[in-house]
């Protein structure tokens, strides 16, 4: 796990390094454009190559022409000099580099890993986007030292043909146009950058953030570099892992610049509005299963689900809780599916739902953890169900899909309760919940209001799911993906939360049902990208999401002996 940092505590971790701390800030930015560099080295290879590999040829179109149609003797001189500029790639065997800047210090990073680069052996090339008279102390620093390496900080013109085919023919682009303090859609010189950069065939590293992505909620804000990889500075920043803004960050590397650990933990750690990220590299080790435990110690589970046209979720829902450990599951369906639930069910103990409410609630209340709502429907009569069943239980609840659905005015029903509750909407079903409007651009924010307005937990599904306790922590997964946007995974992912809720050892003293269920959302994304590599994301099924979990599981137990 690692902990994220808003783009209001970064800088304020910043200003504090440098001006209560007394760490330069010129050292600081060094360090940065080191970390850059590392990572185009990473992606353009080191700086000699074989000749011959770059692109052989490139078409022109003719400037202009004289009256008998040839060139003039001006433009013939500027095509064969743009025909040497892309020929010489079949003979010079060190890469080229774009490092395109802006005026503040993100721009200064690129800057200073510009002349980086040029020590390291490559062709580099920085450009400025921007006004020259906007350019921060720090960042005209960086140009002197650049300037005294023998490179320069030219003007970035695409009405220059020179520019745009050398540029054409990089290898790697460096981003450093915007760090975090983006806050308005691009436009200008800027916008035009990003989108002459995207068409660009070459590989780019993002500084800190792909220039046009909110670095809190991942917004892509009018257009956004399209990175292969983001090097971020002391903490990775929540936009990297959110929506759009997962999509354009590639791969993501957190480096360390040099603002003190110490520092990092009293403004970021300790902050009890504290964000982690569960990312694809680290997961919660299970512990091993006592061994003179008996089924009765892993959870009894009661599941509500299922109507008239949606027998599928309920068994999913089912499987996903056993393979994810649950001793017993009890699965209430409508009297008339049930015929069709019961066939498709082995380990889990279909019934037929009594038509007494107290029988209903008997039957829960034997159990540790009810499960409502995967297929249930949206019946007037199954609605005031789910209400009564919250209100009376207190048990530890899950409320998924039309669980939460009748809740829609009535969020009342929830407050009442004190034993804990976890929500798993998407955003659609948010909204419909609480008026919200859509898209949603702050989930991080939403979702901790919500959760500790009503002492919830709240699973807030989507690229890049967020888990919000009451108590005001805030995971986001970074697990996951695409080929998971299919009906049914939902339910799958409700039954694992209800499965860990449900079992005993890992329910102690000191657990956190809220991050047990992020943790949950970990283990699901997990099999998902599992899953992606093996059938890919197009044919890949929520079943497949289940038998994949044993694999998942036993890999994070292993670890754990």
């Amino acid at each position: 796990m690692q902990v994220l940092a808003s783009t209001r505590q970064m800088k304020e971790v910043d200003r504090i390094a440098i001006q209560e701390r007394g760490i330069p800030s010129l050292e600081l930015m060094e360090c940065a454009a080191q970390a850059v560099a590392e990572g185009v080295q990473k992606l353009a290879g080191p700086t000699q190559r074989p000749s011959g590999d770059g692109p052989a040829s490139m078409a022109f179109s003719v400037i202009g022409k004289a009256g008998d149609g040839r060139p003039t003797p001006e433009e013939q001189r500027e095509l064969d000099e743009l025909r040497d500029m892309v020929e010489s790639r079949n003979t010079d065997s060190t890469q080229r580099i774009a490092v395109l800047c802006g005026p503040g210090n993100n721009g200064g990073d690129g800057i200073a890993a510009a002349r980086i680069l040029m020590g390291m052996g490559y062709q580099v090339r920085a450009f400025l986007v921007g006004d020259r008279a906007r350019m921060t102390p720090d960042s005209m620093a960086m140009e002197k030292k650049l300037e005294k390496a023998g490179g320069r900080l030219e003007p970035f013109r695409l009405e220059d043909q020179r520019t745009v085919v050398w540029l054409s023919t990089c290898d790697c682009v460096v981003d450093a146009l915007f760090g975090v303090g983006l806050r308005r859609p691009l436009e200008g010189d800027f916008l035009a950058a990003v989108q002459w950069i995207n068409r660009l065939s070459c590989p780019v590293v993002a500084c800190d953030l792909p220039s046009g992505v909110d670095g809190d909620t991942g917004e892509v804000l009018g257009e956004a570099i399209q990175a292969a990889l983001t090097v971020t500075f002391t903490c990775a920043k929540p936009g990297l892992y959110l929506g759009e803004g997962a999509g354009r960050a590639g791969e993501i590397w957190v480096r360390d610049i040099g603002i003190p650990g110490e520092l990092v933990y009293e403004q970021i750690v300790r902050d009890p509005a504290a964000m982690e990220v569960l990312d694809r590299d680290v997961c919660r080790p299970l512990p091993r299963r006592p061994a003179a435990a008996h089924k009765g110690d892993f959870g009894k589970l009661f599941l509500l689900a299922g109507s008239e046209g949606y027998t599928g979720a309920p068994v999913l829902a089912a499987r996903g809780a056993l393979r994810t450990g649950a001793g017993l599951v009890f699965l209430g369906v409508p009297r008339d599916i049930y015929p069709i639930v019961a066939v498709k069910c082995d380990e889990a103990m279909p019934f037929p739902l009594p038509e007494r409410y107290e029988q209903i609630l008997e039957r829960a209340r034997s159990c540790d953890v009810a499960l409502i709502g995967p297929g249930l429907g949206r019946e007037p009569r199954t609605e005031r169900l789910v209400r009564s069943l919250l209100a009376d239980l207190d048990i530890p609840v899950v409320l998924d899909a039309d669980g939460i659905n009748a809740l829609s005015g009535h969020i009342d029903e929830l407050d009442r309760r004190s034993a804990p509750t976890v929500l798993t909407p998407h955003e659609g079903e948010f909204a419909r919940l609480t008026g919200c409007a859509l898209p949603i651009r702050d989930k991080t924010g939403v979702a901790r209001a919500f959760a500790e307005a009503h002492r919830c937990t709240l699973v807030l599904k989507g690229r890049g799911t967020v888990t919000a306790a009451p108590n005001g922590r805030v995971w986001i997964n970074g697990t996951g993906g695409p080929g998971m946007a299919k009906g049914g995974s939902g339910d799958v992912l409700s039954g694992m939360i209800a499965a860990l809720w449900g079992q005993k050892h890992l329910n102690g003293p000191g657990s956190d049902p809220s991050e047990l269920a992020a943790w949950a959302v970990w283990y699901h994304g997990a099999a998902g990208d599992r899953c992606a590599r093996r059938q890919g994301e197009y044919a890949m099924l929520p079943t497949d999401l289940i038998e994949a979990l044993p694999e998942i599981l036993k890999e994070t137990q292993m670890e754990s002996i």
